[in-house]
C-alpha cells in the first residue's frame, strides 16, 4: 500500500469534487483527487445528464461553470442548442475529455483512479487520513466529495438521510406527517440514463403505437409495458426525444414521467456495500426494460447509443457509467440551509442574502434551479420559486453559506456535493449540476486558503474565501446573484463586493442600478482571462414582426430567412435583450442575431440590430 501525504485530499471525482480539484490546486495547493472511475464530472458525464439545469442566464455563468460552457462551446462543432429542457447539451464523453484535460494539466494535482473510500482516521475531532484498496492519504484538509457522503458514514459525522417534518424547520412546503409518499420513497429518486441514437433521416412518431407488436408474451414484459404505457402522453414521441436531444442525432433519456426514475427502498443505499450493489442492479434493470420498451414503441431507425460510455461491470455503453443521485446523506453542518432561504423575498425575485451570526454575509455559491422533487407516481406540492425573465421561466437565484459546508463537530473537513448542510425540501434546488459546481469551487478555494493560512474550515474569515473566489485569475465566480451585471462589466466585482458590504442595499429584483452607458449585448469573454479563447457566437442573423404575447412572452412571425412557417418564441440569456424585447412594440419589424432550436421552438436572441 501506497502511503501519501498531501495538502488537499478530495475524495469523489464527481461535479464537486473535480470543481474542488481543480480550484484547490488553481490556488496552489498540492492536491490529490481520487475518484471511484477513469471519468470525472459525475452528474455531468459519468451520470448522463448531459442537459445541466439552472445557472443558464449569462449573469450567472460564473466560475468553473462558466469556463465549463466555454469549453464545451469549443469543443461541439454542432454547438449546444439541441433541446428543450435546457440551453446546452453536449455529449458525455466531450464533457469527460473537458475535466481530465483540465485536471491533467495542473502539475500540483495527481489524480487517481478507480478508488473508493474504505476508512477513514480521526484524531480527537479532527479527520486526518482516508484508506482506500491501494493507498494510505494523510492531508491537511479533506473534502468529501462521494455522491452519497460515504466519508461522513466512515467517519460517524452527524449527518441526516431523507425527510425532516415541518416541525422541524416550519418549511412551507415540509410535510407535516408520514404519508404513502414518505413511506415509499425515503429520498428523491435516482435516475439511470441511457442514451438513444437516431438515424440521420428519422423523425420519431407524435404518438407511441397503442399495442406495440413486437413484444414477446410475457407476463415480465407484459409488466413493463403496463409500467411505462403513458410515459410520453401529452407529449408526442417527438417532443419527449427531443427533451434530451443531444449533438449528432443522439437522446438522452431521464424522463421521470413512468420513466427511468428508480427509487423503491433506496435506503439500501446506504445500509451496506451488498444492499447498495443491490440496488443498483435494480436501478439498472429498470432502465434497461425502459429502453427496451422505447426501443419498440419507436420502430426502426433508433437504436441504443452503444459508444457512448465505457463499459462498466454495471452500466457503460449506452448506460451511463452510475445513477444520476438527486440526493445523498445530508452533512449537520454549522448552519443548515432550509427552504425559506432559498425562496424570494416577498415581492421580489431573489432569496435574502445569507448571513452568519456576526449579521455578515456569508455567500460563497450561487443557484437559482426551481424546486424540483422527483418520486415516482407522485406530486409533492412546492412552493414556487420561479420568475418570467427573457421570455420564458427561471428560477429565482439564492445564495448559499459557507457554515453549510462545515462540519458542526470535526475538524480537518469539507463538504462539497449534494452531501451540504441542507434540508431535504431544499435540496431539491442545491443539487442542480450547476449549483454543485459552485459549490466545489468554493469548498476547493476555502481548502486552499486553510493551508496558506493553517487554519481549519471553520476559522477561515469567510471574506478572504469571497475575495479569492471574486478576484481568482482562471474563473472567477459570483457569490452575490445579480441578473443584470454580467462578469465581464467593469462593475462587476464593485457590485459584488457592495452587496457584501451592505446587505440592507441588495435590491429584492436582483438588479444593480445601471451603468451611465448601456452595456453591450454583444457576448465578451471574462474580463479576468483575456488571453483565453473563446468560442464565437453561431448566431445568424434574422427579421420578423415582432408579437408582444403577455409579460415576458414574446413571438416573431414572417421570418427571414425562413426556420419555419410557424412563429417562434423569441428568449434571451442576456440582461440587455431582455430589457429591450420588454420594450418593443407588437408590430415592429424586428431584425436580431441570435440561434434557432428547432426543439424548443424558439430563436435564443443574442443581439438586437438596429432597426431597418
Amino acid at each position: 500500500m501506497e502511503s501519501i501525504q498531501t495538502d488537499v485530499l478530495v475524495v469523489g471525482g464527481g461535479t464537486g469534487g473535480v470543481a474542488a480539484a481543480i480550484q484547490s490546486a488553481r490556488r496552489g495547493a498540492n492536491t490529490l483527487l481520487v475518484s471511484e472511475s477513469a471519468w470525472l464530472g459525475g452528474m455531468l458525464t459519468s451520470a448522463g445528464v448531459t442537459a445541466p439545469d439552472g445557472l443558464e442566464l449569462l449573469a450567472f455563468q460564473t466560475g468553473i461553470w462558466g469556463e465549463f460552457l466555454r469549453a464545451l462551446r469549443q469543443r461541439e462543432p454542432a454547438g449546444l442548442d439541441h433541446a428543450w429542457v435546457s440551453f446546452f447539451t453536449y455529449l458525455p464523453q466531450t464533457g469527460a475529455v473537458i475535466f481530465a484535460d483540465w485536471v491533467t494539466a495542473l502539475p500540483n494535482l495527481r489524480w487517481i483512479q478507480n478508488q473508493s473510500p474504505l476508512e477513514v482516521e480521526r484524531q480527537s475531532d479532527r479527520m486526518t487520513a482516508v484508506r482506500f484498496a491501494n493507498y494510505r492519504v494523510e492531508a491537511k484538509v479533506i473534502l468529501d466529495a462521494t455522491e452519497l457522503g460515504d466519508l461522513l458514514a466512515l467517519a460517524e459525522v452527524p449527518h441526516r438521510w431523507g425527510w425532516e417534518w415541518y416541525s422541524n424547520w416550519q418549511e412551507p412546503s415540509a410535510p407535516r406527517h408520514p404519508s404513502r409518499l414518505t413511506q415509499t420513497y425515503s429520498v428523491q429518486a435516482p435516475t439511470w440514463v441511457f442514451l438513444l441514437q437516431a438515424e440521420a433521416d428519422s423523425e420519431p412518431d407524435s404518438e407511441p403505437d397503442s399495442e406495440p407488436d413486437s413484444i414477446p408474451p410475457t407476463a415480465a414484459k407484459a409488466e413493463a409495458t403496463s409500467q411505462f404505457a403513458e410515459s410520453w402522453s401529452g407529449f408526442g414521441g417527438e417532443s419527449f426525444l427531443n427533451y434530451g436531444r443531444l449533438p449528432g442525432n443522439r437522446f438522452m433519456i431521464n424522463w421521470p414521467e413512468q420513466g427511468n426514475d428508480y427509487g423503491l427502498q433506496a435506503d439500501r443505499l446506504i445500509q451496506s456495500e451488498a444492499t447498495r450493489q443491490a440496488f443498483l442492479q435494480d436501478a439498472y434493470a429498470h432502465a434497461q426494460d425502459y429502453a427496451q420498451w422505447l426501443l419498440m414503441q419507436l420502430g426502426q431507425g433508433y437504436r441504443l447509443a452503444a459508444d457512448s460510455f465505457p463499459l462498466a461491470p454495471i452500466g457503460g455503453g449506452a448506460y451511463a457509467l452510475q445513477p444520476y443521485y438527486r440526493e445523498s446523506r445530508r452533512l449537520r453542518g454549522l448552519a443548515t440551509v432550509r427552504e425559506q432561504e432559498i425562496l424570494p423575498v416577498a415581492g421580489g425575485q431573489v432569496a435574502a442574502l445569507p448571513l452568519n451570526q456576526q449579521q455578515a454575509v456569508n455567500a460563497v455559491a450561487i443557484g437559482n434551479y426551481a424546486n424540483d422533487h422527483h418520486y415516482p407516481g407522485f406530486r409533492l406540492a412546492l412552493q414556487p420559486k420561479s420568475t418570467r425573465w427573457g421570455g420564458r421561466w427561471t428560477g429565482t437565484p439564492f445564495a448559499l453559506p459557507y457554515d453549510c459546508l462545515i462540519p458542526a463537530s470535526l475538524d480537518g473537513l469539507l463538504v462539497c456535493e449534494k452531501n451540504i448542510s441542507v434540508s431535504h425540501i431544499a435540496n431539491g434546488a442545491t443539487r442542480l449540476q450547476p449549483t454543485v459546481l459552485n459549490i466545489g469551487q468554493a469548498a476547493g478555494m476555502a481548502a486552499a486558503l486553510c493551508v496558506e493560512l493553517g487554519c481549519q474550515p471553520r476559522d477561515l474569515p469567510v471574506r478572504t474565501l469571497q475575495m479569492a473566489l471574486l478576484r481568482d485569475p482562471t474563473a472567477p465566480a459570483a457569490v452575490v446573484p445579480l441578473f443584470n451585471v454580467l462578469p465581464q462589466d467593469p462593475d462587476w466585482q464593485h457590485w459584488q463586493q457592495h452587496y457584501l458590504d451592505h446587505p440592507e442595499d441588495y435590491p429584492i429584483d436582483g438588479n444593480a442600478p445601471p451603468p451611465a452607458q448601456p452595456r453591450s449585448a454583444r457576448p465578451q469573454p471574462a474580463r479576468p482571462q483575456p488571453d483565453r479563447p473563446v468560442a464565437k457566437s453561431n448566431g445568424e442573423y434574422y427579421e420578423g414582426y415582432f408579437e408582444q404575447l403577455g409579460e415576458q412572452c414574446y413571438g416573431l412571425s414572417q421570418i427571414k430567412p425562413s426556420v419555419t412557417a410557424d412563429p417562434v418564441q423569441l428568449v434571451t440569456l442576456h440582461p440587455t435583450v431582455n430589457q429591450q424585447l420588454q420594450d418593443c412594440q407588437s408590430g415592429n419589424l424586428l431584425r436580431l442575431r441570435g440561434r434557432f432550436n428547432r426543439s424548443g421552438n424558439w430563436l435564443l436572441v443574442e443581439e438586437l440590430a438596429p432597426k431597418l
